[in-house]
């Protein structure tokens, strides 16, 4: 089994137009490293230059927001769904 990424629509070009792609990793980071070896480039769109996740860039591991986990060193398994959300800004 593996662990289901929900991609937001800003990054689907990337994925091909998929909306939801299955990866594997036991941590937030290997997830994404598998990520970019199925679509490469979105690593780095989701991470800056020193590796660490965008500031407009918020990842959910079962609903639970991983800068208040462990970030990149969030523990994933078999049967998680990631959501990929990037932050919106704007308004009055």
């Amino acid at each position: 089994m593996s662990i289901s990424v929900r991609i937001p629509t800003p990054l689907r070009r990337v994925t091909n137009g998929a909306d939801k792609v299955d990866v594997e990793g036991n941590t937030l980071e290997e997830l994404i490293g598998s990520l970019d070896s199925q679509y490469p480039g979105i690593r780095g769109r989701l991470c800056d230059e020193e590796g660490e996740l965008r500031n407009f860039v918020n990842v959910y591991v079962n609903g639970e927001d991983v800068r208040f986990l462990d970030g990149l060193g969030t523990a994933t398994k078999s049967g998680d769904e990631v959501s990929i959300v990037p932050a919106v800004a704007g308004g009055r």
